[in-house]
């Protein structure tokens, strides 16, 4: 882990050693006090030296103005490289996260995953800028200033040395609770953000409810799991310092009792005695630095655990050998397919299905029978676990993902669009088209019409997930996104369900137009949309029970027909 922190400090190696360096200086530059504090004492004031006196505080007051640069130097310079770094690893993050299954995102909710892209690089961040410089300045302060202390007098700074250890060993002892405390912390934090993503994303829909206490309930849940992790934590933290500051203390107790009895005894003067107290801190202040730094540490590699568990996730990969698929025809075959999420009891049993180029084919049948599995499987949002899907001939495994998803254009009945405008929207199906193209599209869509009311036309932002179009705008939105796009192959996922009967007729129109030319997989619970499909498959139970076209399946008076009657009647 270690190893892998470090290479993060490579593209600002430079910096770094500036950074290091500014900071050695300034280690320096604080043994300059207690030296010229012994010899004033010891010399300048009895020998009633004044000039000296002067020159020595002029002098110090220079030594602290190039201190000040210094420090500058270190805190501005040393805050951007862990800046910078924090921006690699969010990053990192980002293009991990883009290329991970979505088993990961069935799994893990947004809010927690959110989380670790704030809160736990930010903590990274502090960590990757004062820890190199707390450590290297603590060290060298320690060494020199015990060298120095070492130079008054051996035997009290021995003395004094012997409470180190004692230190050191309870420094350890609390250290590893500190890091159980602080990850069960940063646990809680990804609770409250999850819920609070949850809620704030579904606010219509709680308010539509009247939910608000439910919903505050279970934030306070989340709330109060959070305020237990922390008061866990700071329990453990106050022990740790407390039992920390206690025996430096006893430095200071050690050093007056044995330094008094030194003087008395006449094995120090009173000037080395007084240099001596002035100087302990020195050796004190930067152990208690290192001690605080503990927690920061803590933080900081809970946080780069957590954000290594996401890097360290299993990506989706193309197959050994896999290449780009070019000039699709369309040709679809699914022979003896077999899958089922997470080891459970399977979803898609045994199911084959052939589509030829440029046909219609049709998946209906009653929820949870595997229709949106499948359609699912085409494009490997998941993987099958045996038998085979081919294109043109070709297993798609042998397909590279983005050749593959490439040729492929879904239309969902949950229509995702992302914040921004109306022409922003559209373009996500191909960027690097031109306005002509898009207007084009638009209007092969049916919605030109509607955004040239619009003052801003194309630039019209549509809101968080386009709170601002009705679900008609935005359904025939993603048909247009999809038009420019121009895939071979068209997976429509009850794309019309969710639309009254006056906007379905509109939008029908423009699926129809661009099914035109395309191998088609319609997925679809309202049987009338499905009627002039070249096929149709009646799905149950993870396979196939009835296939044919509309009329074929109402002469077998089977499972379609059934569906199709109910319906009729209740229309």
């Amino acid at each position: 882990m270690l190893k892998r922190f470090i290479s993060y400090y490579k593209p600002h190696k430079k910096m770094f050693i500036l950074d290091m360096l500014a900071s050695f200086l300034i280690s320096l530059v604080g043994m300059f006090y207690p030296v010229i504090t012994r010899v004033m004492l010891n010399d300048f004031i009895p020998n009633k030296n004044y000039r000296f006196i002067v020159i020595s505080g002029i002098s110090l007051l220079f030594i602290y103005v190039i201190r000040m640069l210094l420090q500058f130097f270190v805190q501005y310079y040393g805050h951007i490289i862990g800046v910078k770094m924090q921006a690699e690893m969010r990053s990192d993050m980002f293009k991990k996260l883009q290329s991970l299954p979505f088993t990961y995102y069935d799994n893990n909710e947004t809010g927690k995953i959110m989380s670790r892209m704030t809160n736990d690089l930010m903590d990274i961040s502090e960590l990757a800028h004062h820890g190199p410089e707390n450590v290297f300045i603590c060290s060298v302060m320690i060494f020199f200033s015990f060298f120095y202390l070492f130079s008054i007098d051996k035997i009290l700074t021995l003395i004094v040395f012997v409470c180190v250890p004692i230190l050191i060993t309870v420094s350890i002892i609390l250290r590893r609770r500190m890091r159980e405390a602080f990850m069960e912390s940063r646990k809680s934090i990804a609770v409250i953000n999850a819920a609070l993503e949850s809620s704030i994303s579904g606010i219509r829909v709680t308010k539509a409810f009247t939910n608000t206490n439910t919903e505050t309930e279970k934030f306070e849940r989340g709330n109060s799991l959070f305020v237990e992790a922390r008061r866990k934590a700071y329990k453990v933290m106050a022990r740790f310092h407390s039992s920390t500051a206690f025996v430096t203390d006893i430095f200071n107790v050690v050093v007056l009792i044995a330094g008094g009895l030194f003087l008395y005894a006449g094995r120090i003067n009173f000037g080395d005695y007084s240099t001596f107290i002035v100087s302990i801190n020195l050796f004190i202040h930067p152990i208690m630095t290192l001690i605080g730094f503990v927690e920061q540490y803590q933080n900081g590699v809970t946080g780069f655990e957590r954000f290594l568990e996401i890097l360290d996730e299993a990506p989706e990969t193309d197959r050994e050998g896999a290449k780009p698929i070019e000039k699709v025809s369309g040709n679809i075959e699914l022979s003896n397919v077999e899958f089922s999420y997470n080891d459970s009891k399977e979803i898609i049993q045994n199911f084959s299905l052939s589509i030829k180029k440029g046909q219609k084919i049709a998946l209906v049948g009653p929820s949870g029978g595997g229709k949106t599995t499948i359609c699912h499987l085409l494009p490997r949002f998941y993987e099958y676990e045996s038998g085979k899907i081919a294109i043109d001939g070709v297993d798609i495994k042998d397909i590279t993902l983005e050749s593959l998803r490439q040729n492929i254009g879904i239309v969902q009945q949950d229509v995702f669009l992302f914040e921004g405008t109306i022409g922003e929207n559209i373009l996500y199906g191909k960027p690097d088209a031109t306005y002509e193209e898009m207007v084009l599209a638009a209007k092969r869509a049916n919605i030109d019409e509607y955004v040239n009311t619009l003052e801003k036309g194309y630039d019209t932002p549509i809101g968080e997930r386009g709170v601002k179009l009705s679900g008609g705008q935005k359904q025939r939105l993603s048909i247009a996104r999809v038009f420019l796009k121009n895939p071979a192959i068209l997976i429509l996922d009850e794309a019309t369900s969710a639309l009254d009967n006056t906007t379905e007729i509109l939008i029908q129109t423009a699926l129809d137009e661009l099914c035109q030319g395309r191998t088609t997989l319609v997925v679809a619970h309202r049987l009338s949309t499905v009627r002039n499909a070249d096929r149709i498959a009646v799905i149950s139970g993870g396979t196939i029970i009835e296939e044919g076209t509309h009329d074929e399946l109402m002469e077998q008076n089977g499972e379609y027909a059934t569906l199709y009657r109910l319906q009729l009647r209740q229309d």
